[in-house]
């Protein structure tokens, strides 16, 4: 972990859960290094029990068994209560059981390993035969997911009602939620940012919001659009990157629940604002499983601050969105 301080800011960086993570405090108060010592603890803890690519990790011993009771940490407990209110509130679009899906398609250990290394093609999970995968027939939809979570004095009580999961991107929405609640009065304004999911609290360093940059899913190193963000979580849901083969078929991280193939026909990415960073990553997954023809009206129904790019590359904004957006790319 390395801390850097400027006359008016503190700033934490590090790396967890698979991301560049920087923490930020503009005009410091009293205890706003050890605040920030807390929230870096709260997102490593996160990380530590939720992984699914580590044997050991509260998630993964719980997917090993998952008609069993198990003890778990918190975090565990939290993740799995969050999980399943996203799935029953989005009509069952967020989904962790997607988890078989993923490893079907050889999402079976770290995202840097699944595209391979230098010494391995980046598009050949198929050309490895222990890795070989194959993209199967449409799902039938797997119908509710009802996973029940009982308080306990050391954490929770959780079973998954028979299926493993993958809690990666709510995960990391709340490991910023937890960061975030840590960093509440340590300074004037606050910036949690964990590999592009962040809290963004307070006027900013210059007044007048922090400026967030969405962007570019089709690979240019311009923004698409500038954001002017208080107050606010932040998270996109994007296949610019976690994107591969899998037996000579394009597929992405972003499975959508009701056919088990990859979600989102017509979509780039989509970005959303809310006062939940843990709910800006489920809204902006869900969003971009609507697809490019329903998520305007998806962002409407629910009042949703979000901005989407087309595979045209055609961005566009809800009308939540418009009063945020500062600059756009012409």
């Amino acid at each position: 972990m390395t801390v850097a301080a400027r006359p008016r800011e503190l700033t934490v960086t590090f790396r967890s859960m698979a991301s560049d993570v920087e923490l930020r405090v503009v005009g410091p108060r009293p205890g706003a290094v050890a605040a920030l010592e807390r929230a870096a603890t709260a997102i490593r803890a996160v990380a530590t029990h939720l992984t699914r690519f580590e044997p050991s990790s509260a998630l993964s011993r719980a997917n090993a068994a998952p008609s069993a009771w198990h003890l778990v940490p918190g975090e565990l407990a939290e993740a799995v209560r969050e999980a399943e209110r996203a799935h029953r509130i989005t009509g069952g679009l967020f989904d962790p059981r997607v988890l078989a899906t993923l490893l079907s398609w050889g999402y079976d250990r770290t995202f840097a390993e699944v595209v391979g290394s230098e010494s391995e093609p980046r598009d050949g999970l198929h050309r490895n035969p222990e890795r070989s995968r194959r993209v199967g027939p449409a799902l039938v939809p797997a119908g509710p997911w009802a996973p029940v979570v009982l308080p306990s004095s050391h954490g929770g009580l959780v079973n998954l009602d028979g299926t493993a999961i993958d809690l990666g991107g709510i995960g990391k929405g709340l490991a910023v939620r937890h960061a975030a609640a840590e960093l509440a009065d340590a300074g004037e304004a606050v910036l949690v940012d964990a590999g592009g999911d962040e809290w963004l609290g307070g006027p900013g360093p210059d007044g007048g919001g922090w400026m967030v940059g969405v962007e570019d899913p089709h690979g240019g190193d311009a923004p698409v659009l500038v954001l002017a963000v208080t107050d606010l979580g932040c998270a996109t849901s994007s296949i610019r990157r976690r994107h591969w083969m899998a037996d000579g078929t394009p597929v992405h991280h972003l499975v959508d629940p009701r056919t088990g193939r990859p979600g989102g026909p017509g979509l780039a990415s989509v970005t959303v604002l809310d006062a939940d960073p843990a709910w800006a990553e489920v809204w902006s997954k869900t969003l971009f499983l609507a697809g490019a023809t329903e998520v305007e009206a998806q962002a409407h129904v629910r009042g949703l601050a979000a901005a989407w790019v087309t595979e045209q590359g055609e961005v566009r904004v809800s009308a939540a969105m418009e009063p945020h957006v500062v600059w756009r790319a012409a």
